[in-house]
Formats: C-alpha cells, sequence, structure tokens
C-alpha cells in the first residue's frame, strides 16, 4: 500500500475512531439521553445497564483501532473491524428507522455518517486491489 493510502486510512481510522470512543463515552455517562436522540425511544432499568456495556464495547473499539503504523493497514484487524462496525450498524440503524419505525434527532444522521464512513474505508482499499490486479 502506498504512503498516500496509508496516510488516508489512517486518518478515516483516526476520525471513526474518535467518533466510537465518543460515542462509547456519552453511553457510558448517561445511556438515557443518547438512545432519546438515536431512537427516539425511552430507555429505563436494564436497558441502561446495557447501553453502558455498548459504551464500554464502543470504547473499547475505538481505542482498539486507534491507528498505528500496523493498524492503518487494509488487511489490519483494526481495518475490518471498524469496516464491519460501520456497515452493521448503518444497515441496523436504517432498519430501525424503517421498519422499526423508530427515529431520533441523530438517527439518519448516525446512519449516513457510519454509511459514509464504510465507504471511505472501503476506497483506499478497493484502490489497493485495483494497483494489485494490475502489477500482476
Amino acid at each position: 500500500m502506498s504512503e498516500t493510502s496509508l496516510s488516508t486510512l489512517g486518518k478515516i481510522l483516526a476520525f471513526a475512531a474518535v467518533v466510537e470512543i465518543g460515542t462509547g463515552l456519552a453511553l457510558m455517562i448517561d445511556p438515557a439521553i443518547v438512545v432519546t436522540l438515536l431512537l427516539g425511544a425511552d430507555v429505563s432499568g436494564v436497558g441502561i445497564l446495557l447501553g453502558r456495556c455498548f459504551g464500554i464495547a464502543l470504547l473499547a473499539l475505538g481505542l482498539a483501532c486507534w491507528p498505528g503504523r500496523q493498524r492503518a493497514e487494509s488487511d489490519s484487524p483494526a481495518f475490518r473491524a471498524m469496516l464491519i462496525y460501520n456497515v452493521l450498524i448503518a444497515l441496523y440503524l436504517a432498519y430501525l428507522g424503517t421498519v422499526g419505525h423508530l427515529g431520533g434527532l441523530l438517527l439518519w444522521p448516525g446512519v449516513a455518517l457510519h454509511a459514509v464512513v464504510a465507504l471511505l474505508l472501503v476506497w483506499p482499499w478497493r484502490d489497493e486491489q485495483r494497483a494489485q490486479g494490475t502489477n500482476k
């Protein structure tokens, strides 16, 4: 992978990591407000506990994907984890908004953000695959 592609991928991973760390911290501090803003629903009891667990998981994902030399490569576990997470969470949030008829102020911006991050992560990988195909 070229230095430019590594730099671009590193910046995308850094952005995604910051977003997930921030979301994780917000969920750990006040899961009810995050759920309300995202889904337009109230949460209490066990939902608060699960929200905090999800916050811990997002914090860990963000920290694990913080770009370093090895993490900013398209074949790294950090790259794959962040790509899979962003694709699946964009699809799931879109499902909740359409089929589940849930929706808060941040639902569709969240869908768009995760879809864009997934596309931005795929872009350098796709360019790398093209370059490898022409070098054969």
